[in-house]
This record gives C-alpha cells, structure tokens and sequence, in this order.
C-alpha cells in the first residue's frame, strides 16, 4: 500500500464519494483504511457504567484502500504514489502530477 496513516485521501467511489479526509488507521492485511468523517456507521450502545445513558454512537468504519486515492500535499489534486530511491538509498513517495516529494 502506498497509503500511510496522516495522509489526506479523497473518496473515489461510494456514498461518501469526493469527500476528503486524513486517514486514521490502515489495516494492510485486509486492504482496508478508516478515514476521518467517511463511512460513518451507528452504533446502539447499551448503558454501562462508563457510559450511564447508553445511546447511539456515530463511528467511521473501515474502507476498502482501492476506493481511496492519495491527495498530494503541494499541487492539492488527487494523484497517485510514485516510489522513488535516493541516493542514501532512502525510500520516498512522489507525486505524478507535479513530480514533488509527497514525504517531508
């Protein structure tokens, strides 16, 4: 995956599509990324000690990392991830777009 945790993804498909959002976990075993405000799931949570009146609780579910593309930090347009090697043999993404590095 040449998405990681803190990058800034856009929805390319489904029913939060061209909503975007920082991602805050990925799960590479199974593909799949959550996505800050995206895929939005409800939760019926009985009452507990720590939560007295139980209710219903919004959290965002995980999505399949196909259905995300990269939002590149310099040019703000959804591109994918090239791979390039520096000489110290340092591993960095770039931009396919503008061709900057998307790692600082």
């Amino acid at each position: 995956m040449r998405i990681k945790k803190g990058d800034t993804v856009e929805v390319i498909s489904g029913k939060d599509k061209g909503k975007r959002g920082e991602i805050l976990k990925v799960i590479p075993k199974k593909d799949r990324v959550i996505v800050e405000g995206v895929n939005i799931v409800h939760r019926h949570v009985s009452p507990t000690q720590d939560m007295p009146q139980g209710g219903i609780i919004e959290n965002e579910a995980a999505i399949h990392a196909s259905n995300v593309q990269l939002v590149c930090p310099r040019c703000d347009e959804k591109t994918r991830a090239g791979v390039e090697y520096l000489e110290d043999g340092k591993k960095v993404r770039k931009c396919k777009k503008c061709d900057e590095d998307i790692d600082k």
